[in-house]
């Protein structure tokens, strides 16, 4: 199977194919497998400064998060500006380390900046792996289990 590298679009650079492809992949696992019940599609998809992250295959994303980046420091979030979220791998692409390589390409476009996200705690390890920590309680949202997350700002030469 061929995988592309990792591809980063902001709302402007993505064809109507690709959003409709991103958008396909989200859905298929925030409501049909999660069943969440919340908004997923939201303004900050159209944000100018978001970026739209994900590795294509023969089948369309295989893989996919965003990346919001704020002018300024997010409330609840620390000191970060970089927020991730939405991440997303298609079930038969799973344990193929491709939200992993999605991570690495925006650590390395953005790790000299302090990121956030919020986990699902059953999948924080994989964030664990690439320098987020746990803060704060664990929380529900949507139905799930999250945990905030925070990776500090990296010297260029550390990441």
């Amino acid at each position: 199977m061929t995988d592309s590298s990792p591809i980063c679009r902001t709302w402007g650079e993505l064809t109507l194919d690709e959003f409709f492809e991103i958008a396909r992949l989200r859905t298929e696992i925030f409501y049909l497998e999660q069943r969440i019940d919340d908004i997923e599609l939201d303004d900050f998809d159209r944000a100018a400064s978001t970026e739209h992250w994900y590795i294509a295959d023969e089948s369309g994303p295989a893989a996919y998060l965003r990346v919001l980046v704020h002018d300024a420091p997010q409330a609840g979030d620390r000191d970060a500006r970089c927020i991730i979220g939405r991440v997303a791998t298609r079930a038969d692409r799973r344990r193929e380390g491709l939200s992993r390589r999605l991570l690495d390409a925006v650590i390395q476009r953005h790790g000299t900046e302090p990121m956030a996200l919020h986990a699902q705690v059953a999948v924080r390890q994989v964030y664990a792996a690439v320098g987020f920590e746990p803060y704060g309680d664990e929380y529900d949202e949507a139905g799930i289990r999250h945990i905030g997350m925070y990776r500090a700002a990296q010297p260029a030469a550390v990441r």
